[in-house]
């Protein structure tokens, strides 16, 4: 039997999201509260939800920094509540060591860092807790990071840089196994340098490592379709598709039951013409 938290990527699993910020681009402040968080929760586990991802520090571009204890108050208590109920793993979206250690000794099995273990003692500190890790490429912090990004070739230098900090993370002791990678869609990113990495996301799971992709109701939908946030639903879907027929196997989602139906036709065609190809 798997123990509380397990992750396993034998098929392609959604990532529901669960803000408990004030000020997250999408939801911030829906589930501030902790009933609030715990209700949402419940019902993305309901809907289908392979993981639920729980934020206390917006990213969002010119996002502001919040400090340790803020921080803590606002996902610990979450984790905890969710953990009294359900085996569901649960991942903790922080680049403070701190949060991490607390977060994973309150029932979190899964470190998901913006900043990919970058951060004062995240690294060694991830290290220790033995718990897989999601590493995501990000020009500059949310601050700043839209502010004219600029590469000779994103989708090579985003490769390269995952490169270096899986081997930075093997040489300070994490498994291979444990390791997740994420290109950071939206992170210190221009539309077309989206665009062209979501093309090229075939060359990221060809790195051996699993793959998440998080496009929910971010701008790059909006700027295409010329849409706002609450709108984006059909393009967001569109890509969590094509992000399983590339090869993704954890798909991070604002709306986890429309996203599990995709994931799990897409996948259920795809898994189809391996099963031919296997028999002749």
């Amino acid at each position: 039997m798997l123990k509380p938290g397990t992750l396993t990527f034998e098929t392609p699993t959604v990532m529901g999201i669960l803000n408990v910020t004030p000020d997250s681009f999408s939801d911030g402040g829906r589930y501030t509260s902790c009933e609030a968080a715990l209700q949402q929760a419940r019902q993305m586990i309901a809907e289908g939800a392979g993981i639920i991802d729980i934020g206390g520090e917006s990213t969002r571009p010119g996002a502001t920094a919040v400090g340790l204890d803020e921080e803590l108050q606002r996902v610990i208590p979450i984790i905890e509540a969710i953990r009294a109920e359900s085996d569901i793993p649960i991942s903790i979206d922080t680049s403070k060591a701190e949060v991490m250690a607390a977060a994973v000794g309150a029932g979190a099995s899964l470190i998901n860092d913006v900043r990919a273990l970058r951060d004062e003692d995240a690294l060694l500190g991830a290290a220790s807790l033995n718990v897989p890790v999601c590493l995501m490429h990000m020009q500059g912090q949310p601050r700043n990071m839209q502010n004219a990004p600029r590469y000779q070739d994103v989708v090579s230098e985003v490769m390269a840089f995952l490169q270096q900090r899986i081997e930075s993370c093997l040489a300070a002791g994490i498994a291979a196994e444990q390791i997740i990678l994420d290109p950071g869609f939206g992170f210190g990113k221009t539309l077309e340098q989206n665009l062209r990495l979501f093309r090229h996301l075939d060359r990221f799971t060809a790195m051996g490592h699993p793959l998440l992709v998080g496009v929910s109701r971010k701008s790059m939908i909006g700027d295409v379709l010329d849409v706002p946030v609450e709108q984006r639903l059909a393009g967001g879907l569109a890509l969590a598709g094509l992000a399983v027929w590339l090869g993704a196997k954890i798909i991070r989602a604002h709306d986890v039951q429309q996203t599990v139906h995709a994931v799990k036709m897409c996948h259920a065609v795809a898994q189809a013409g391996e099963d031919k190809e296997k028999k002749q």
